[in-house]
């Protein structure tokens, strides 16, 4: 799950981390006013969206007066914000953040991750910060720095000041940089983050240190521990079919292909993928419905799929395990009747009690003409292949 740059610096705000004094607005007059209420000669409007490359986009604007504020604030809510992570459609920009600039001396880019390979969190800090790290990380793998996390004690203070002197910092400032990163490891791990990100941290010319960027999202996972963070999400800029599949606790991902996928299974589902492409196709979306898919799951699943002008065509695959085949042969059929099934559809069920489930498959096809069954998935991929055109 992600949330905002204005909810980020919130939380880290009150968890100690120094941030500039800011305002989130949703109209340009609101803009103009938070402006006059910030009190500083220079400030920023920075468009609040799931995406980066804001600046280089027009979505990030330094203003110096009111009238500029409100102007940049009309330019934002009323244009999609196009950058190479948005695709050319955009995104639609709805809330704004209104905040004092500052006076920069040096940037540096500071982090909390999960190292899977190591399998802890480790902090990645480097003193480039306020550009792509991932291009630094490529061009210059010595201008990172990382240090892991101890699986249980977390980060001790040893640990951060050793970062802060490996950044650069020395005095009172080391312990300030230190005390920092100690802070941003305790919102990692309170709220179970995947990542906690200050790019840029900054260091200003009367020797502040300040946080004047930040990005944190978390462990869908761990969410049921922690309301008060759910109650953060925004779907504004989600697909509308990926929030439905989620109510429905469905895994699913929008693709741009022709041929929607039902699988029971993460690995299945993408080894499902990989076949239609083997044989000329496009998936049109990833869809997991879980190794107990119920009848009323795959009822939703279908009218998901179907709801996707895109969709020409859908392939079921099954592994029958803990639900077996012919329930969830039995599923399908009520799918097919309820929701009805308008472009073709290839079902191929393997596993528990399969042998049932291709007979009411096959007796349920005179009142189905879409349907098709198939005997394994390279033919299964074949024939929604041809069928989806």
């Amino acid at each position: 799950m992600k949330i905002h740059e204005y909810q980020a610096r919130d939380l880290l705000s009150k968890a100690g981390v120094p941030v500039p004094p800011a305002r989130v607005v949703d109209t340009a007059a609101a803009a103009r006013q938070a402006f006059i209420d910030n009190g500083s000669a220079l400030q920023v409007v920075k468009a609040q969206v799931f995406a980066g490359g804001r600046g280089k986009a027009g979505f990030v604007k330094l203003v110096k007066s009111a009238d500029e504020a409100q102007a940049a604030a009309e330019f934002m809510l009323a244009n999609r914000m196009v950058s190479v992570q948005t695709g050319p459609e955009g995104i639609a920009v709805r809330k704004l953040l209104v905040a004092a600039a500052v006076d920069i001396a040096k940037e540096y880019y500071v982090a909390l991750v999960l190292d899977r390979a190591a399998g802890v969190p480790s902090i990645i800090a480097s003193a480039e910060g306020g550009v792509e790290i991932e291009k630094v990380a490529h061009e210059r793998p010595e201008a990172i720095i990382k240090e892991p996390l101890h699986a249980l004690l977390g980060l001790q203070p040893f640990q951060a000041r050793k970062v802060a002197a490996r950044l650069g910092f020395t005095g009172k400032q080391a312990g300030t940089v230190a005390k920092l990163l100690l802070n941003l490891a305790k919102v990692f791990l309170e709220y179970d983050c995947s990542i906690a990100e200050i790019n840029p941290l900054v260091l200003t010319k009367d020797g502040q240190i300040l946080a004047i960027d930040a990005k944190i999202n978390f462990d869908d996972s761990a969410l049921f521990r922690h309301p008060d963070i759910v109650a953060l999400k925004d779907d504004a800029e989600a697909d509308p079919l990926e929030v439905r599949a989620a109510k429905a606790e469905l895994n699913y991902i929008k693709l741009d292909g022709s041929i929607g996928c039902l699988v029971n299974g993460a690995g299945l589902a993408m080894s499902t993928m990989d076949v239609i492409k083997l044989y000329g196709g496009s998936p049109a979306n990833f869809l997991d419905v879980g190794g107990g898919v119920k009848s009323e799951n795959a009822i939703e699943a279908f009218r998901i799929l179907l709801s996707d002008p895109k969709v020409k065509g859908v392939l079921v695959n099954i592994f029958g395990g803990i639900a077996k085949c012919d329930l969830i042969a039995e599923a399908l059929i009520t799918a097919g009747k309820e929701v009805g099934f308008s472009v073709p559809v290839v079902v191929r069920l393997e596993g528990t009690n399969v042998d049932k489930a291709r007979v009411l498959l096959g007796a349920a096809m005179k009142d189905l003409p879409t349907l098709q069954t198939a005997v394994d998935l390279n033919d299964a991929a074949k024939k929604i292949v041809a069928a989806a055109g």
